[in-house]
């Protein structure tokens, strides 16, 4: 397979800085060497360059950096759309605003290509308030919501060619949902598996029982993978850290019945802080769950010595 890697080196949705340093901690940790390694031909496009922002004011006071991120979501839209076209982009963040871009630039090529994208959000929160609702103001909370054509985002955000249908949008991992948030969750149709359910019924059947829908109906899968997903006592480079998250088992699992299925068409994978990070801990985990998505297996796994002496 092709695949292409696009930096987002954004930081502008986060509450706090560092997010920008992820792209490079994601090479570093050796994502292009590893996705080759497995076969995979590898194009590096670098960094996405912002398109120039323009003076935007909304009624929500809370609101930060909203010219910047909607110059932002613009140009990686054009972009995500641009890589889609014979390969499989691997979009590097930067905060999860970039998925605001992301996920709108690959739903306007499966508009074009005839087929239905699913979206899978592996994440803690499911950002999916919108420049109304939100409380914070953080744009890493909206790019969701943007994406599935929630109203209240024309004339802040780019105008979207192509909304993807919420009925087709599964989020996992949630564990922390504002009322607004979920709210709107109920009543878009969204399919929501929080911690609850996953510990309850397992990870596994809710993820199959998606995934048949997304070949029953011939989708392309955009995966949309935030660190904050993952348990933080595994991956603690991440400004937003909720107890309670996926274990490492369940992290691979996942990744590995999302390459089984082949029906994965893109990725993101964003909120590395890296300046959050211990030793590159949460890079290196995030580059070996790339890998299980991309084609690794156990029995492919490299053992690592952490003494440095064996």
């Amino acid at each position: 397979m092709r695949c292409r890697i696009v930096g987002a080196p954004v930081q502008d949705g986060a509450g706090r800085m560092g997010c920008e340093m992820g792209p490079s901690a994601l090479r570093t940790a050796g994502l292009v060497s590893v996705l080759s390694e497995l076969g995979h031909e590898v194009d590096d496009w670098g960094a996405v360059q912002p398109a120039q922002a323009r003076a935007v004011v909304h009624g929500n006071l809370a609101l930060k950096a909203l010219p910047e991120i909607s110059a932002w979501t613009s140009a990686i839209a054009e972009t995500a759309y641009t890589a889609s076209n014979d390969a499989m982009p691997i979009f590097l963040g930067g905060d999860h605003s970039i998925s605001a871009g992301t996920v709108s630039g690959v739903a306007r090529r499966a508009a074009e290509r005839g087929r239905p994208l699913f979206v899978l959000w592996l994440d803690a929160h499911p950002d999916f308030h919108t420049l109304d609702t939100t409380t914070s103001g953080n744009l890493h909370g909206v790019p969701l919501a943007y994406a599935s054509g929630r109203p209240g985002f024309s004339g802040y955000f780019p105008d979207l060619p192509t909304a993807v249908d919420p009925a087709r949008v599964c989020t996992m991992g949630l564990r922390s949902v504002d009322p607004a948030e979920r709210r709107a969750l109920k009543e878009a149709g969204v399919t929501v598996h929080d911690m609850r359910a996953i510990d309850e019924h397992g990870i596994a059947p809710l993820l199959r029982a998606f995934l048949g829908r997304v070949e029953k109906e011939n989708g392309l899968l955009h995966v949309s993978l935030d660190v904050d997903f993952l348990d933080p006592s595994i991956a603690p480079a991440v400004g937003t850290t909720v107890p309670g998250g996926a274990t490492f088992r369940e992290a691979h699992l996942v990744m590995e019945m999302l390459s089984d299925s082949g029906l994965v068409s893109s990725l993101d994978l964003v909120e590395l802080n890296p300046f959050l990070d211990e030793r590159g801990r949460t890079a290196t985990l995030m580059v070996d769950l790339a890998a299980s998505l991309m084609g690794r297996r156990i029995m492919d796994r490299p053992t690592r010595s952490h003494s440095g002496s064996l």
